[in-house]
C-alpha cells in the first residue's frame, strides 16, 4: 500500500521544505556541513530562522529527517512502476529502474549527498535500505537448492550485493550519469545473473 502522506501534507509545507533543501544542496556544493549554520540555510531559502525551527530542531534533525523522506521517495519510485506478477526478474527490473529513474531527476540532490563524502548519513540509509531488498530477495533464493549461492555465507553475499550496488550509483552519479537509467539498471541484472 503506498505512502499518502507526502500528498496529505499541506502545499505550504512541503514548499518551505523544498526551499531549504534546495538551499542545502547549494550549499553543501561550495562548503562543508561544519561550517552550515541555521542562519545561513535559512538565508539561502528565503525564509526566517523561525520557519526552519517550525520544521527542524537544528541541522542534524534535518539530515534525519530529509534521509528519511530520500528512502521514502526511492521506495515510492520502486514500487511505481506496474508489477509483472509471471515474471519475478522482470519486476526487479522495474524496480531498479524506477529508483534509478528518480535519482536521475533529482540529480543534483543525489550527487551532493551520496555523490561526496560529506553527508555519510544518505548513503548509510541508502545502504540500509538496499541491505534490507537484498536480504529479502537473498531469503528467496536460499530455498532454490540448486542456487550456487548456497556456498557463500549468507552475510557476505549480503554486504556484497549491497555495497556493489551502492557503489555503482555513487560512481554514475560521480560520473555525470553517462548511461540512462534503463541501460544502468539492465547491466547491473546482467551482472547479478552472472554472479548466481
Amino acid at each position: 500500500m503506498p505512502d499518502n502522506s507526502k500528498s496529505q501534507t499541506d502545499p505550504r509545507i512541503r514548499r518551505t521544505r523544498q526551499l531549504i533543501k534546495d538551499a542545502f544542496v547549494d550549499m553543501l556544493q561550495k562548503m562543508e556541513i561544519e561550517k552550515m549554520s541555521i542562519s545561513g540555510i535559512a538565508e539561502r531559502a528565503t525564509i526566517s530562522r523561525v520557519t526552519f525551527y517550525l520544521h527542524y530542531r537544528d541541522i542534524p534533525d534535518m539530515l534525519n529527517k530529509m534521509a528519511d523522506e530520500m528512502i521514502e521517495d526511492l521506495q515510492h519510485a520502486m514500487n511505481s512502476n506496474p508489477a509483472h506478477p509471471n515474471s519475478p526478474e522482470d519486476n526487479d527490473w522495474l524496480k531498479l529502474v524506477g529508483m534509478l529513474e528518480h535519482i536521475a531527476e533529482n540529480a543534483p540532490f543525489y550527487k551532493v549527498t551520496l555523490g561526496s563524502r560529506r553527508t555519510p548519513i544518505f548513503t548509510d540509509r541508502l545502504l540500509k535500505m538496499l541491505t534490507g531488498i537484498i536480504t529479502a530477495k537473498f531469503e528467496n533464493k536460499e530455498t532454490d537448492s540448486s542456487n550456487k549461492r548456497t556456498a557463500i555465507q549468507k552475510d557476505i553475499a549480503i554486504w556484497h550485493g549491497s555495497s556493489a550496488l551502492i557503489g555503482t550509483i555513487v560512481g554514475w552519479l560521480r560520473n555525470d550519469m553517462p548511461y540512462t537509467p534503463a541501460f544502468l539498471a539492465k547491466q547491473l541484472y546482467l551482472l547479478h545473473s552472472q554472479d548466481l
